[in-house]
């Protein structure tokens, strides 16, 4: 069998059994953290003036675009609802494939779920699958992958085919199909976030339409090259220079990556959290004012470096892709999130006045160690000449420095409360925490505003 027609199997085996219940609980908090960010950037750019674009006010009513509730077909749902959810840098990560999952898989499948009227258990096994292929497959690319390529734009959407190929009750060979189609429209460049522009969200946007397009096609007999990803012009020898194929189905079924995955604490490129942290530990540990910072001194993986080192960003995108930006914002403030791109924090003379002195280096040991761990080291030196040290082992809101369900719940609130309103956003939080025990259409009862823009 071809790579593709492995993972089918597995999809198909995944949609037939119940899920282990830690499994479940595990994905609930992925939907919680999916609604977080995505009610966060449904705000903002490109968000409003791509649903000016998109929705046709004739098209067919399927599903419902958030947050303001106008439907449209499950295609323009799921591209716009994938947008808005990668747009305010706050959506979950897969650490070791450097893969934000959750973005793309779970806008096609609320998408295709309320089409389908499915029950929010239904959702969650999509939901599921689409993680651990999407998962798999990003870790099988390697790093090789990530020197041009923006993984969530290229990988995402076989999550979302993943999720789709469930919701449509496909059989294996549809689902195979499905998966091959959306390899062969997976794209998103790296140089989509390393100059300004709005077109990085698209990349999740165009990953999750993808996926439920490859899926829609498939059950009506679209067929896919099913040895795409291995084949001698395939995915692995195109898009990496390490692909290794027995990573995309090892542990399919038994091992559960949607148990590690990383939720993130902060509102701005993963790259530069663990410096963030760093910084924060260091102020902490020996009550240092920012007043009293003469330098920081960061060594950290080359990805980190190549993809956040500008000292003098402008745009909110470019504050968010900026180490020195987002580690002096923590500095001042304490935290990075969504008020930290706000033009007068951007613009704050003290912020401004730090980031000549926070100085990036690449450490070998570190940079080794990447994409499975994500270290770094940070030392502050003071203005009476304190020089004070900290590495950083990993990040907050890893695997192994996870957020706590208090945590989230409270992200979620931050987050989703300024959008949706404090009523809301409660009864939403409660129905996510139970939708394996109702209907996917009763939690979204509670989860759009009434007055659109």
């Amino acid at each position: 069998m071809t790579v593709v027609e492995k993972i089918a199997e597995y999809i198909v085996g995944e949609s037939e059994q119940r899920q282990p219940a830690q499994v479940i609980y595990h994905a609930k908090r992925a939907f919680i953290d999916w609604f977080a960010a995505m009610y966060s950037g449904s705000i903002q750019d490109p968000n409003p003036l791509l649903r000016q674009a998109f929705i046709d006010e004739d098209d067919t009513r399927q599903a419902v675009i958030f947050p303001y509730g106008q439907r449209s077909s499950v295609k323009v749902a799921a591209f716009l609802n994938g947008a808005s959810a990668h747009t305010s840098e706050f959506d979950d990560i897969f650490r070791d494939g450097g893969l934000h999952p959750g973005c793309a898989t779970i806008a096609a499948a609320l998408a295709l779920g309320q089409r389908q009227n499915q029950s929010g258990s239904q959702v969650i096994s999509a939901v599921i699958a689409g993680y651990e292929v999407s998962s798999r497959i990003s870790a099988a690319m390697g790093r090789g992958h990530y020197q041009f390529w923006h993984t969530t734009g290229t990988i995402a959407t076989f999550g979302a085919a993943a999720s789709g190929a469930i919701l449509l009750n496909l059989n294996r060979q549809q689902t195979a199909n499905a998966l091959a189609t959306s390899a062969t429209l997976a794209a998103g460049l790296q140089q989509a976030f390393r100059s300004n522009g709005m077109s990085k969200p698209l990349h999740s946007a165009h990953a999750a339409e993808t996926g439920v397009m490859s899926a829609m096609a498939a059950s009506k007999g679209v067929t896919g090259a099913l040895d795409v990803l291995e084949g001698s012009a395939g995915m692995g020898a195109a898009m990496s220079d390490s692909a290794d194929w027995d990573k995309a189905t090892e542990g399919l079924g038994e091992i559960y990556n949607i148990k590690t995955i990383t939720f993130k604490n902060h509102g701005c490129c993963g790259h530069t959290f663990a410096a963030i942290d760093g910084l924060l530990a260091i102020m902490s540990a020996n009550q240092i004012k920012p007043v009293e910072i003469a330098r920081i001194d960061i060594s950290t993986y080359g990805p980190a470096i190549s993809i956040t080192d500008r000292e003098n960003p402008k745009t909110s995108q470019e504050c968010k892709f900026s180490m020195q930006y987002v580690v002096a914002h923590a500095a001042h403030y304490g935290s990075v999130r969504v008020s930290a791109f706000e033009d007068t924090r951007m613009s704050d003379p003290k912020i401004r006045a730090m980031l000549k002195n926070i100085n990036l280096t690449i450490d070998p040991e570190i940079d080794a160690q990447f994409p499975t761990r994500r270290a770094a080291n940070v030392c502050v030196t003071t203005k009476s000449g304190q020089i004070i040290k900290h590495y950083q082992h990993t990040r907050k809101g890893d695997p192994d420095l996870p957020l706590s369900d208090g945590e989230l719940n409270e992200k979620f609130t931050e987050l989703t409360a300024p959008v949706l309103g404090e009523n809301k956003t409660k009864e939403l939080l409660k129905n996510l925490w139970r939708l394996d025990e109702i209907n996917l259409s009763d939690c979204l009862v509670h989860a759009t505003k009434s007055d659109r823009k």
